[in-house]
């Protein structure tokens, strides 16, 4: 359906009689325009410097066309990283890349230093996201022992979420002076991170009420006057499958419901993907155990700085903007060797 269409649609006066659907017309038309919108920028900008180099070039020599010139030079600039966008959106082909996503990150071998870890990778996180724009709302978290996070589940929304962030699916290495080590000696750390597209209601997942076992718990943060006070978290094992998936963002208990049976929903589908694939070994191989050897990625902060992303080689010095969520580059990367069709991984030279 047309863009077009969808807004003819929404232009009924009895649009909004039924709000679940309105919703899901509004979400179909969001979609297709955050595929064009990106094109008719680029054609845009590129019409805007043509009439400034008309202009430029009417002025007679001396600042007044100086300063057009360097206007137009400014608009090709834009336009070129404009089309540089469409490249990157041209490389997310698969029928969720256009989802929102669930993130979930594990802290692994390393103790107290990968929930630290963990707790910098959430950070990272959440700052690609306020630079891309996305939402982010956090599911479940459950702190570590003494520091940092053991794991954390959060939702990200916005354009091509999935499609984007897919890219970071693996074990993320940390190479550090631990701060907690009081001889200050060098450790390593490994985390985790799931990624798996949060589904519309037009793809559907059959999930029997007797598969299921649910439990209450009470939830656990920093404080509040509803921390711990009643048992509104909730905790849903898929018996058929061992999926686990817990949420305690909400005070309702039915709230907490809803959300965790959408991630379950959306492991579910990802489960049987893989399987009917008969590719299960090889989307986990990707991600692999929390541990040395099945790292995506290296983050070294001593004895010298780099981040390495060892499938593709993409290497930077920054290792502060990259944790402050300058990944871009690494999701980048990941998607033109993806598309490529991994002609090539990079082995771990740390």
């Amino acid at each position: 359906m047309k863009i077009k269409e969808y807004d003819e649609i929404a232009a009924d006066p009895d649009f909004w009689n039924d709000s679940a659907s309105a919703r899901a017309v509004i979400d179909k038309a969001n979609i297709e325009k955050a595929i064009v919108k990106p094109y008719t920028a680029v054609e845009k900008l590129l019409e805007d410097a043509v009439v400034m180099k008309e202009l430029a070039f009417a002025e007679p020599e001396g600042e007044e066309r100086n300063m057009a010139l360097e206007e137009f030079a400014e608009m090709l600039l834009s336009a070129e990283k404009g089309f540089e966008r469409l490249e990157l959106q041209s490389l997310l082909k698969g029928p969720l890349d256009h989802c929102n996503a669930y993130l979930s990150l594990h802290a692994g071998a390393g103790g107290t230093e990968s929930c630290d870890w963990a707790s910098m990778l959430f950070r990272m996180y959440q700052r690609y996201c306020e630079r891309t724009g996305y939402d982010v709302e956090v599911v479940e978290l459950a702190a570590g022992d003494e520091a940092g996070i053991s794991s954390v589940t959060f939702n990200v929304s916005g354009p091509n979420a999935y499609g984007f962030l897919k890219a970071e699916r693996g074990v993320h290495r940390l190479v550090r002076i631990s701060p907690f080590d009081s001889n200050s000696r060098r450790h390593t750390s490994f985390v985790s991170l799931d990624v798996i597209a949060e589904l519309d209601d037009e793809i559907k997942v059959e999930i029997r009420d007797e598969d299921l076992e649910v439990a209450t718990f009470r939830a656990g943060g920093a404080g509040g006057q509803h921390v711990n006070k009643t048992d509104s978290a909730i905790r849903i094992r898929h018996i058929p499958t061992g999926i686990v998936v817990s949420c305690q963002a909400e005070r309702s208990q039915h709230k907490n419901r809803s959300k965790a049976m959408s991630v379950l929903k959306a492991r579910i589908y990802e489960y049987e993907e893989d399987k009917m694939r008969e590719a299960m070994e090889k989307f986990y191989g990707d991600k692999g155990s929390i541990a040395w050897g099945s790292q995506i990625r290296s983050y070294v902060l001593q004895p010298y700085t780099m981040v390495k992303d060892l499938r593709t080689g993409i290497q930077t010095g920054n290792v502060q903007a990259v944790l402050d969520g300058d990944i871009g580059e690494f999701i980048e990367g990941w998607l033109k060797w993806e598309s490529s069709g991994r002609k090539q991984t990079v082995a771990d030279s740390e």
